[in-house]
């Protein structure tokens, strides 16, 4: 039985590092693909995105250089959205989706006004007052320390004209609501119990929505159970991936 690449697509603002447990976990086992997305970690500063779709466009393009021709898409908050944004141009590819601490429904106008006036600050401010204002919704308050500092990191590293540009182009991004009910692809759909950004019940809405689909609500753990819970949503995910091999 052959094993289908894993593509990890990580949040915002975070880099691929993101997935360092997922990476350690299964690389050995099968093609793990998680790039750095347009204008973060080691990517070019030349070209941030100016529509939510060039990221999804950019993995599709990435794909082609690798020759993968299938995979298992796994994303996580604004990758989650990404993954959706995939799924919509490329379904053939895609052998399985995971969409983690996610949401699908289009922006509201008071989310628009909030996501552009952030940006405006992090241009004006930069990262690291941002990042130490939100790092305790990111990871639980009860979150262990090395897994704060990685998150603070990633935060800080990222670059304050990467996070604008992907911040307005997430306000406009499209409602994926539909989409999902047209998933003919088993899922995955992944949450913190203690996740106040996206709550359990948007993990529950996409679980009735998708036509396939299986829920898993990692306890003590908020926005990024993948760092706060790794050995457990490795098993989940391990036992996902094993599912999608076989069917291939």
């Amino acid at each position: 039985m052959t094993a289908i690449p894993l593509v990890l697509v990580h949040g915002h603002p975070f880099d691929h590092t993101m997935w360092h447990p997922q990476i350690e976990a299964f690389a050995a086992s099968r093609q793990v693909i998680a790039p750095d997305l347009r204008g973060y970690g080691s990517t070019p500063l030349t070209s941030p995105v100016t529509e939510f779709g060039q990221f999804a466009r950019d993995i599709e393009a990435l794909l082609d250089e690798l020759g993968v021709a299938q995979c298992v898409l796994a994303g996580l908050s604004m990758g989650g959205q990404i993954a959706m944004d995939c799924y919509g141009r490329f379904p053939g590819r895609i052998r399985g989706l995971v969409l983690a601490d996610t949401f699908p429904a289009v922006e509201t106008p008071e989310g628009v006004r909030s996501r552009h006036a952030m940006a405006d600050r992090l241009l004006h401010e930069g990262m690291r007052g941002y990042a130490d204002e939100v790092l305790e919704k990111m990871v639980a308050p009860y979150a262990s320390p090395e897994v704060k500092a990685h998150v603070h990191r990633m935060m800080t590293a990222t670059r304050p004209e990467s996070a604008a540009a992907a911040l307005r182009a997430r306000a406009a991004r499209p409602d994926y609501r539909d989409l999902l009910t047209r998933v003919t692809v088993p899922a995955l759909v992944a949450v913190g119990a203690d996740d106040t950004y996206t709550p359990v019940s948007d993990a529950e809405a996409m679980h009735a929505a998708l036509p396939e689909s299986e829920l898993h609500v990692f306890e003590g753990a908020a926005h990024l159970p993948n760092l706060e819970r790794p050995a457990e949503f490795n098993t989940v995910l391990g036992e996902f991936l094993a599912k999608a091999d076989a069917r291939s």
